[in-house]
């Protein structure tokens, strides 16, 4: 991949982010940087640093594909409702992936992970 003044505005916007923007709310923060990017161009980008692995894309069912700049392995809770998605410190499910992979002799690729159900606030409500 080359590099890109337009991808490392893009990059360093999701990266000062700690919400799991849509391309589209990146595009709304970048257009304040760069009036002329179109939508397209940050599609793109989000989609060629998720595809080499410098960031993650989350699809969503139903929704629009969030993004996260949090390149170092960690989890996540998704709420079915809302769409609300939040980090789980990787140190609690990576206990219970290894004494699993240690029982069933198994390598299991545990880069990244989403568990979905409802939010707290949505149970609430």
């Amino acid at each position: 991949m080359r590099h890109s003044n337009q991808r490392d505005i893009i990059l360093n916007e999701l990266c000062s982010r700690h919400d799991h923007p849509t391309a589209n709310d990146i595009y709304e923060s970048v257009r304040v940087i760069l009036p002329n990017i179109s939508l397209g161009t940050v599609y793109r980008n989000l989609n060629q640093l998720a595809d080499n692995g410098i960031i993650l894309r989350l699809p969503q069912p139903d929704s629009s594909n969030r993004f996260d700049g949090k390149s170092v392995r960690h989890y996540h809770l998704c709420c079915r409702q809302c769409g609300s998605i939040t980090d789980i410190d990787s140190t609690i499910l990576d206990d219970f992936f290894g004494v699993i992979m240690s029982k069933y002799s198994f390598e299991a690729d545990c880069s990244g992970m989403t568990i979905s159900g409802i939010c707290s606030k949505c149970r609430n409500n």
